[in-house]
């Protein structure tokens, strides 16, 4: 699903609404994702399957995606992840993060 300028804008708009200045807005995104993106979802990195099982700030980063394969799990960004197929429920709002993001 695309989503219009106008429809990411207004995303935006509801989930920093209280927020004042970068970390706080950083940090009302990652509340709002967490709430409402549908853990745990499979994607895959590098060609290899793994399960999206938690959120966390990652410094100098923004919000991270924490990644599990078998006993291995690595943090990567979450805008740097593919779109899964088909797309979790929730995942409008990782769009919306990236439109705040650029």
């Amino acid at each position: 699903m695309r989503l219009s300028i106008a429809e990411l804008d207004a995303m935006v708009a509801e989930a920093i609404v209280d927020a004042y200045g970068e970390h706080e807005q950083l940090a009302a995104f990652q509340a709002v994702i967490e709430d409402r993106l549908a853990l745990p979802f499979t994607t895959v990195v590098l060609g290899i399957p793994v399960t999206i099982t938690a959120l966390q700030e990652q410094p100098g980063s923004g919000i991270a995606a924490l990644c599990r394969h078998g006993r291995h799990a690595q943090t990567i960004g979450i805008l740097d992840l593919p779109l899964p197929d088909p797309a979790p429920e929730g995942w409008v709002w990782v769009e919306a993060y990236r439109h705040w993001t650029s």
